[in-house]
């Protein structure tokens, strides 16, 4: 049986959960704790986290729409000067959220209109800033893409995307472990199977300790 909403009744609310990208900056690297839990104490979840370092090449593709500013060159060396934290991150309204955490370009701007925003914190620069922010939705998009290649970005795909995707990144994870499952002929063999999907998932999240340019590929 079907049920209407009364006239007189709100309908439920809806979450529309979003997602962007945050990056903490060479020059931030080793206060990079204490700024995760400033992100998970704001309401985030962290999906997906890496650790790697940037070439210069990397760095100018990552931050194209800046091309010919006359900050650019000063912004790849300095992007590409160190180690990097990528962060996935999910929450109702992720972008705008986010801004207001990283706060001003300017930390000395920072500082005086918003102290309690990580820029006014761990910034000293327009530059060395600490932290990024993806926006607008656009570039959230795109900087994502970049930063984690094999995550799947909204919106799901349908008809032929979908079965590309699935082509490429479930099916020769999942015909491995079906081939790995009549090999070992466990006891309880659903069980047994998710647990090795789980451990040998190769989209799942990846923390480096070290750092290789090769990984922003």
């Amino acid at each position: 049986m079907d049920y209407e909403t009364p006239k007189n009744q709100m309908p439920y609310p809806r979450i529309y959960v979003e997602r962007t990208l945050a990056l903490i900056k060479p020059d931030a690297i080793h206060q990079a704790e204490e700024i995760e839990d400033v992100i998970l104490r704001s309401g985030f979840t962290i999906l997906q986290k890496r650790k790697l370092q940037l070439s210069p090449e990397q760095c100018s593709d990552f931050y194209a729409e800046q091309y010919g500013k006359l900050f650019f060159p000063s912004l790849t060396a300095f992007m590409s000067s160190g180690p990097i934290i990528a962060l996935a991150l999910a929450r109702d309204q992720a972008i705008a959220h986010w801004k207001t955490v990283i706060g001003p370009v300017n930390c000395t701007k920072a500082r005086e209109t918003h102290p309690e925003c990580l820029r006014a914190k761990y910034g000293t620069s327009d530059l060395r800033n600490a932290v990024h922010g993806s926006d607008p939705f656009s570039s959230a998009e795109r900087e994502l893409k970049f930063m984690f290649p094999n995550s799947a970005i909204e919106p799901i795909p349908m008809g032929e995307a979908a079965k590309d995707y699935l082509g490429r990144f479930v099916s020769p994870t999942l015909l491995s472990g079906l081939t790995e499952l009549c090999k070992q002929k466990p006891v309880d063999p659903f069980t047994w199977l998710a647990d090795w999907l789980v451990r040998n998932n190769p989209n799942k999240p990846q923390i480096f300790d070290g750092a290789t340019g090769e990984d922003a590929a």
